[in-house]
């Protein structure tokens, strides 16, 4: 074995290393204003796995060598002025029944599926959500009942196959067989579902490093709507920062329709009245409220595009907002070449040699605008400048919703205006970090 080949087997063995467990039974976080007699406690209890005959926990944390531990809540009742959180018992990926393992869990593999589940709590409708590095990759819903569940995981998957590629599918939804059979053509990491029909087993069973979870409390998530936890963050010096978790206003239709009583899309400048001329039409209004949704458990800065009920594109974590629309343009018109190109020739757009071939996939793309006419704009702060919502129009979209709010709103009013679009302010601002 030379040097080389020896330094690569290390690099890889460092990814199948189990580190050492050192993280305590229990743990106990406790708030009170100096009288202990009135502490409130969260208790937990950490989680693990029987695997090959032995309970092993976390596989380790953001990266190897970072140990990691699970813990699920197990008693208390956190209660500040008019909020409370959400009881013990009630558990989802904290206490998930891990039904095949292959390499068991690490860190992400549980935020992946957590990060999902933030979003499907508020999504009745059959739905998938992909998540990777604690984002949505695809997601896709079905308005009217009219798809299967494979139907709906083939269009999240392909809104963005290839960021999809080592990710973790949660499905709000018992997992069929021919649902099964598409999620095994593809590298994944994790699937958890509320259940999974007969036969779905075998042949997951065929992909060994894939780690199933079995989390039935997903057919209840739309009880953990409205729900608040304290969020925790570590910060350099050892300090910890918290806050409590958010939670998007607007989360029926019944709710964005009325925000135009709420939120007039009006905004003034130098006493001048501007007023966005066209509502959102009911198709509209679907893709909006989608797309906020899955908003919420984008990482911000953030903007994306939706339409007909699945993710055309998903920029996150940008700096910018007219930097992160285009991000997601861009993004768009890469998924639309990509999903073309494996559809129709079998092989990755990158890797399509016949250039023919690739040369009628480019003016197709350009065409259709990367997929982007007639979808939904989404963004989870106020546009600063008109330059972001342009980058959306200019592609064809049709309606925008974003918080509003910000001293330069007209110009963002002008700019639908002009493109005969239609816009909704929520009001509310969804960032997440």
């Amino acid at each position: 074995m030379t040097d080389q080949q020896s330094g690569s087997s290390e690099i890889k063995q460092m990814y199948r290393k189990i580190l050492g467990d050192n993280f305590p039974q229990r743990m106990v976080i406790s708030f009170d204003d100096g009288a202990p007699e009135s502490a409130q406690h969260l208790v937990y209890h950490k989680v693990g796995w029987e695997i090959a005959g032995e309970v092993k926990g976390l596989r380790y944390g953001d990266n190897p060598g970072q140990e990691a531990a699970l813990y699920r809540l197990v008693n208390g009742n956190l209660a500040f002025g008019d909020v409370k959180t959400i009881q013990p018992g009630r558990y989802l990926v904290s206490d998930a029944e891990l039904l095949q393992s292959g390499k068991h869990p690490g860190k992400t593999n549980i935020t992946d599926v957590d990060s999902a589940l933030g979003i499907l709590r508020y999504i009745p409708e059959k739905c998938v959500v992909i998540t990777k590095h604690n984002n949505p990759c695809g997601a896709a819903t079905d308005y009217d009942g009219t798809k299967s569940l494979a139907e709906v995981y083939h269009g999240a998957h392909m809104a963005d196959r290839i960021a999809a590629f080592g990710g973790a599918i949660t499905v709000n939804r018992a997992i069929d067989k021919t649902t099964a059979d598409l999620i095994a053509e593809s590298y994944t990491e994790v699937v958890a579902a509320p259940e999974f029909e007969e036969g779905v087993m075998d042949i997951f069973a065929k992909k060994k490093n894939l780690r199933v979870m079995r989390i039935g409390n997903i057919a209840r998530l739309q009880e953990y709507a409205g729900d608040i936890v304290p969020e925790f963050r570590a910060l350099a010096d050892g300090g910890q920062l918290v806050q409590f978790s958010f939670v998007p206003q607007t989360r029926t239709m019944e709710a964005i329709k009325a925000l135009k009583e709420k939120y007039h899309v009006t905004a003034k400048y130098k006493d001048k009245e501007y007023k966005i001329n066209r509502e959102p039409t009911e198709k509209e209004y679907q893709d909006m409220l989608f797309g906020w949704l899955v908003e919420s458990g984008v990482m911000s800065n953030s903007v994306l595009y939706v339409k007909d009920g699945v993710t055309v594109a998903i920029g996150a974590g940008g700096q910018d907002r007219f930097g992160m629309a285009q991000f997601a343009r861009d993004k768009a018109h890469r998924n639309l070449a990509d999903r073309l190109c494996w559809e129709r020739h079998g092989v990755p757009y990158v890797n399509l040699a016949d250039n023919k071939f690739k040369t009628k996939i480019d003016d197709e793309v350009k065409t259709k605008h990367g997929g982007l006419e007639g979808a939904v704009m989404v963004s989870d702060a106020f546009f600063p400048f008109r330059d972001g919502i342009d980058v959306g129009l200019n592609e064809g979209v049709s309606a925008v919703i974003q918080p509003g709010g910000s001293d330069r709103d007209f110009e963002s009013i002008e700019a639908c205006n002009e493109r005969n679009a239609a816009m909704v302010f929520t009001g509310q601002r969804s960032f997440k970090h």
